[in-house]
């Protein structure tokens, strides 16, 4: 996928596998910018693995980029995420 121009960037989040924890909305939040861009550009985001707590936090944090980079009011950043629940550009694999 690298080669072919589809996966520009991998960054992994090992919350349990060594001292300092790494988190997924913790490099969302740190990648924002390029997360809202890629998102504007037709980009699919998957997430897949814990429903309890992470894939909670990643929807919190998804909005949140949303919302800060293109000054959205609430309403309007959930419309935004729905849409692209709607178009299967956020689809979760949460258990």
């Amino acid at each position: 996928m690298r080669t072919d121009g589809h996966l520009t960037q991998l960054d992994a989040a090992f919350s349990r596998d060594q001292e300092h924890k790494i988190y997924v909305q913790d490099l969302m939040t740190q990648h924002a910018r390029q997360q809202w861009s890629w998102l504007e550009d037709g980009a699919f985001l998957y997430v897949c693995g814990d429903g309890t707590r992470m894939a909670k936090d990643v929807d919190r944090a998804l909005h949140s980029i949303v919302a800060a980079q293109d000054g959205l009011e609430r309403r309007q950043t959930e419309n935004y995420v729905q849409i692209l629940r709607d178009n299967r550009r956020y689809q979760r694999d949460v258990y």
